[in-house]
């Protein structure tokens, strides 16, 4: 499962390498997202270099269908983010770190300047994540270190170029490509500071919504089904952590201290038994799960509360669209006037809509 829509700090460090605590982390930030940037060629130069692979020419130019798309149909920014290419040979952007208590799954936030607070730390390096990870850890934290394939600049960045493809999603199957762009474009449509839930969840809405217009009107009915069913798995596992994390929210909530941890791992036990009988059902190729058996595996309060700020408000977001008639346009300017409400009223209506 990729968490796209991640607005790390490396967008906005330039701003803040003087005069800032921690200048050793700004400092990775600002060297590691101008790495990107470097790294990153027009599309005419990859599409014209003869040592280029055929795959990869042919996924860089649905990119570009998908993003004159974005503009034409969702009414998604036209700047220069996603024109260009760039190849980091590593698999993921940025690795994130969340940190949540022992019985709690309430996110440690983090503030930066321009973007605000927000609950994740993004590192260029995975082991200086680990870590940090290891840090907190033996603080009695629960914390999860997972890569990132993608992050938004909010359009800080398109004077340098803007936002690059990345090699880390580029070969994403087709629907999932589309869903990825959508959504790291939602986040240069609207970000409101200290509201990571609100913002993830919005983009989240507008990657779904976006991605079936998508292969609806353009895919063929092969990516449609092959997006069919990587979708559904995708779907089925959501709903078992969402089930959970649910109940982990009911054992903190309800729970005496004596018996709190003792129930916090037989609700994380019957996670891995429900995941194991779904994963049965999948068949196929082990190695196709891979990445889901890592995250069961290593599933605990930062892994689940990183996953409600992607999903938690997204129902109400779509009820909100179908309100505003389908319509792009007042869609956003209706999430425009949520985003202009105190946090907790925001949330609120979004939740009372669903």
């Amino acid at each position: 499962m990729a968490l796209g829509g991640l607005v790390a700090a490396a967008g906005v460090v330039l701003l803040c390498l003087t005069g800032c605590s921690n200048l050793a982390y700004y400092w990775q930030s600002a060297t590691g997202h101008l790495g990107i940037l470097s790294a990153a060629r027009p599309l005419d130069d990859w599409l014209e270099d003869g040592e280029a692979p055929e795959r990869l020419k042919a996924k860089l130019a649905l990119s570009q269908r998908i993003r004159d798309f974005a503009v034409s149909d969702l009414k998604l920014p036209d700047n220069p983010s996603y024109r260009r290419y760039a190849d980091l040979h590593r698999n993921a952007a940025i690795w994130n770190l969340v940190v949540a208590p022992k019985h709690s799954l309430t996110l440690k936030s983090w503030c930066f300047p321009v973007a605000g607070c927000v609950t994740y730390r993004g590192y260029y390096d995975l082991e200086r994540a680990r870590a940090e990870a290891a840090t907190y850890a033996g603080q009695g934290f629960d914390t999860s270190v997972y890569p990132v394939p993608a992050y938004s600049t909010l359009g800080l960045m398109n004077w340098a170029g803007g936002d690059p493809l990345l090699n880390t999603f580029i070969h994403y199957p087709e629907g999932e490509l589309a869903r990825l762009i959508f959504h790291e474009l939602a986040h240069q449509v609207l970000y409101v500071k200290n509201d990571t839930m609100f913002n993830e969840s919005f983009a989240t809405a507008v990657e779904r919504l976006g991605g079936a217009r998508w292969l609806a009107a353009h895919a063929s009915p092969a990516a449609r089904e092959e997006y069919a069913q990587y979708d559904g798995r995708r779907r089925q596992f959501r709903a078992l952590a969402l089930a959970t994390r649910k109940r982990l929210e009911a054992v903190y909530a309800n729970t005496p201290a004596a018996d709190v941890e003792r129930m916090k791992q037989a609700t994380l036990q019957e996670f891995r038994e429900g995941y194991a009988q779904l994963r049965a059902s999948w068949g196929g190729d082990p190695a196709r799960w891979r990445g889901y058996d890592r995250w069961v595996a290593q599933a605990n309060n930062a892994w689940f509360g990183a996953q409600a700020v992607y999903d938690e408000l997204v129902p109400g977001f779509e009820a909100l669209f179908d309100r505003e008639g389908r319509d792009w346009t007042r869609f956003y300017a209706a999430v425009e006037r949520l985003a202009a409400l105190p946090k907790e009223e925001r949330h609120r209506r979004l939740k009372e809509n669903q």
